[in-house]
């Protein structure tokens, strides 16, 4: 099975969560070869997610996100060999009123068409900033 928008449900328990401060959304994108536009265009997957960057970073920005971590996706060492990643990146917001406030922006919710069409598969997880420790587990 193949994730590219969130469901109703978990966007809902996304809201419902605490926001008592920054929220860290860890992404991993697997792009299609050929972007899937509803209107038939023609762009590669990355062509599309570029496309979504440029249109949605002022969005992003407006709202006080940042790019707190990106890294290029080497080898799957634990976790199903098949699971391969295009793009990986940790997006900052100030809150999750923040994120919500983002997808809800219209002229993001124009860009989000090229994600759509773009995405094969992705992993959207939203995590609470901790600070950084010395060992595993901290």
């Amino acid at each position: 099975m193949n994730f590219v928008d969130p469901t109703r449900e978990a966007f809902g328990a996304f809201r419902n969560l605490p926001d008592d401060g920054p929220v860290n959304m860890l992404n991993l994108i697997r792009l299609r070869e050929r972007a899937a536009y509803e209107d038939g265009r023609a762009a590669t997957g990355r062509e599309a997610y570029g496309t979504y960057g440029r249109e949605s970073g002022p969005v992003f920005r407006r709202l006080g996100g940042r790019i707190v971590w990106s890294g290029a996706f080497s080898l799957m060492l634990i976790g199903p060999a098949d699971e391969a990643w295009d793009i990986c990146f940790i997006a900052e917001y100030p809150s999750a009123a923040a994120f919500i406030d983002m997808v809800k922006d219209a002229d993001y919710r124009r860009a989000v068409v090229h994600r759509t069409a773009a995405v094969a598969d992705s992993r959207l997880i939203r995590l609470s900033p901790k600070p950084v420790g010395g060992a595993f587990g901290q």
